[in-house]
């Protein structure tokens, strides 16, 4: 079964860039931190971060956290996204949950390739027979096991479905659809998006970057005026290995290309 990548902005710190300009000026001023946070209106949040993103100083960045949900997407894109190591992540376990009839996902290249897709949806319907039969065939073996050591019917069923999922597992493919609960700060998602909105990064990551863009856009403009490909605002920093989109990309995020 195919299926398609849905990605939400669950939860954000509550006002992220008067949070994060706050934290900022605290380390250049005298002032207790509720008179710096009421001293905080939007023009003055929003000059104070321009000035700290001008200045590189993005320590204070870190302050105000983001948390999303993906799904619809496969194990080959949460393989990529976990080697963003500062965030947490809660994944769907294939130990404790049973693949019953996995979806999966069609890159587009070969979505458009009849050949490769018959040989692709039968190697996922493969995948799912093979899974099922290493599954039973473990778990019927564990379950005379765990009866003939006096556990109850019920704790030894449960038990052996467990530990047959956990090996049966190995046979699914990358395409298996997973869903996953990830928490960044501000600064790490920066990273995250400029090096996963670049055209360099693979489709189903590079999508799903292009759509926490949008969301994090909509609700700190100015702290994440920098989120998106490195070349929106600069050269391409690729140099020969560049992919040539340049002004494609900036045309695609509304930035008027540079001269």
């Amino acid at each position: 079964m195919k299926t398609c990548l849905k990605i939400s902005l669950l939860s954000h710190s509550p006002e992220p860039e008067k949070i994060i300009a706050a934290a900022a000026k605290l380390c250049y001023s005298n002032a207790g931190t509720k008179d710096i946070l009421n001293g905080l209106n939007p023009e003055a949040t929003d000059k104070f971060l321009n000035m700290l993103i001008s200045m590189g100083h993005m320590s204070p960045i870190e302050h105000a956290t983001f948390t999303f949900a993906a799904e619809g997407v496969s194990r080959s894109l949460t393989h990529q996204l976990v080697r963003h190591r500062i965030a947490s992540y809660s994944q769907k376990s294939q130990r404790y949950v049973r693949e019953g009839q996995f979806e999966y996902i069609v890159p587009p290249a070969i979505a458009a390739n009849a050949a490769a897709l018959a040989v692709f949806e039968q190697s996922m319907l493969h995948a799912q027979a093979s899974y099922d039969n290493i599954a039973d065939s473990l778990k019927e073996t564990y379950l005379k096991e765990y009866l003939a050591a006096g556990k109850n019917p019920k704790a030894a069923a449960s038990a052996a479905e467990k530990k047959a999922i956990e090996d049966a597992r190995y046979v699914l493919p990358n395409a298996c659809e997973t869903k996953i609960i990830f928490t960044m700060n501000a600064r790490e998602l920066i990273h995250f998006c400029r090096q996963r909105s670049c055209e360099r990064a693979q489709w189903e990551i590079r999508e799903m970057s292009e759509k926490m863009v949008a969301q994090l856009k909509a609700i700190a403009p100015t702290l994440f005026q920098l989120a998106g490909p490195p070349c929106l605002y600069a050269p391409c920093p690729e140099g020969a290995m560049s992919c040539g989109k340049t002004n494609e990309k900036r045309a695609q995020y509304g930035v008027i290309s540079q001269k």
